[in-house]
């Protein structure tokens, strides 16, 4: 990606002291923004990210919240604009698991899941639409008022047994991006969606770190590898840059091609 992509914009990513979030608030602060790194727990990681960051010359700090309080999402939004004078692009990014069979799942384990995966998202785009609006378009900074670039999954569209939770949350994620791409692009805020398929993280570990778990993964795979967070970090950047200005309400699958249907792939 250029280094100066997205020179002059403000971002925050959720959930960014790892994994995926990591990746990305790396990437987009190589590209020229500032980076707020939220995170809700994991202080000293988020920190190390914030260096990383500064040592690009943009700026950075971490801030410490819960994507599904509302307060804490309203401070967050509140504090950047007053450090950083804006924002122009949030990545609604923070997810979990709590998976369980049907039968065995617990209220709490799904409400966590729908309160952080989906809830969290509407309150991270909420606050952000309020400052989008408030701004409007800067000509030089941005072609937009604003981006909102939703992380979502394969599992939006792909069903997973023994994760209905999260499953649930990601098709919610899908619905909630293009009904605000359809409510916003007139007032030229661009919402979009990018949505993994397996990507070396923590949260899914036992899926890929030992050669037969690996194996087993890449049946699912037509392209022959498992991802890596940065190629989702490419492509939130490249859909937050006035390269894809006109890409409004697009989910753009990041799985190598995990959602072709592998198994129909010699007649099924």
């Amino acid at each position: 990606m250029p280094a100066h992509l997205l020179k002059g914009q403000k971002a925050l990513v959720t959930g960014a002291n790892s994994g995926i979030g990591k990746a990305t608030a790396i990437a987009l602060g190589r590209a020229g923004a500032d980076v707020v790194v939220n995170y809700v727990v994991g202080a000293d990681e988020a920190a190390k990210v914030v260096a990383e960051i500064e040592g690009f010359g943009v700026r950075s700090y971490a801030h410490e919240a819960d994507v599904s309080k509302d307060d804490q999402v309203s401070v967050m939004v509140s504090r950047m604009v007053d450090e950083f004078g804006t924002i122009d692009i949030m990545v609604a990014n923070a997810g979990l698991q709590r998976d369980a069979a049907v039968t065995e799942m617990t209220l709490a384990q799904w409400q966590k899941v729908i309160d952080v995966n989906l809830t969290g998202q509407f309150l991270c785009a909420r606050e952000a639409v309020k400052e989008f609006l408030r701004r409007g378009v800067v000509p030089e900074v941005s072609r937009a008022a604003g981006k909102i670039i939703c992380m979502s999954s394969v599992h939006q569209i792909v069903p997973w047994s023994g994760h209905v939770n999260y499953a649930s949350s990601k098709g919610g994620v899908g619905m909630l991006m293009q009904t605000l791409a359809q409510e916003l692009a007139p007032k030229k805020i661009r919402v979009n969606s990018v949505a993994p398929g397996a990507i070396r993280t923590p949260i899914n570990k036992d899926a890929w770190e030992t050669p037969d778990a690996e194996a087993d993964l890449l049946k699912l795979i037509p392209y022959g590898r498992v991802g890596d967070p940065d190629d989702i970090a490419n492509a939130v950047v490249a859909m937050a840059s006035d390269l894809l200005d006109y890409v409004v309400g697009a989910t753009l699958y990041v799985d190598g091609g995990m959602t072709l249907f592998p198994g129909f792939a010699t007649g099924g």
